[in-house]
């Protein structure tokens, strides 16, 4: 055997992995944690004199906004960046008719974000079971589960907790939890 043989080389060593983050809900809005349980995204409730709120902030983890989503009377919803001065429209998001037990959305990325008008992202899925996927054409921008505990004992999780799955692929992790914001608003997880 010759000693002076290159080290093995692994093909996909350069490859990156997918992000999780924890969802959870908390006092005044949502916590969207790294594995360590350090904040990394979290949503801001605004208060309003309507109800249910119509407006949230998606905030980084120093409490900068950097999406602010607006809910309109008719249930679409649109989703502006916060600018120095003023905020400026990303994307706006509509609601599709589906089969019994299913939720589906379109969302549409406006402006300088939009190369042509068509869906640009597509989210369906069940809020019941947390589950939601999002698509860019038929590639899986990113997926939300429950969390389970493997073992001899039989740990509780809570379903006001879940895993939020981002892709390697999709870099722009703020438009992503502010979308998981749409797709689960309106349910009991949520304020």
């Amino acid at each position: 055997m010759d000693d002076t043989s290159a080290p093995p080389e692994f093909p996909n060593a350069n490859l990156k992995i997918p992000v999780d983050l924890f969802v959870s809900k908390k006092h005044h809005g949502l916590r969207f944690a790294d594995a360590s349980g350090d904040l990394v995204f979290s949503v801001d409730i605004q208060s309003s004199n309507s109800t249910p709120p119509r407006r949230k902030r998606v905030l980084d983890a120093s409490e900068n906004p950097l999406i602010t989503l607006y809910r309109n009377h008719n249930g679409s919803w649109q989703g502006f960046k916060a600018g120095d001065t003023e905020e400026y429209l990303i994307f706006e998001v509509e609601r599709t008719p589906n089969s019994p037990g299913r939720t589906e959305f379109e969302v549409v990325l406006v402006g300088e974000h939009s190369e042509d008008s068509n869906s640009d992202f597509k989210m369906k899925g069940c809020p019941s079971q947390r589950s939601c996927t999002i698509y860019r054409g038929n590639s899986i921008v990113a997926q939300t589960s429950l969390m389970y505990k493997l073992g001899i004992r039989r740990l509780f999780v809570t379903r006001r907790r879940f895993r939020l799955t981002i892709f390697p692929e999709f870099v722009d992790h703020p438009l992503v939890v502010a979308l998981i914001v749409i797709f689960f608003d309106g349910r009991k997880l949520w304020i």
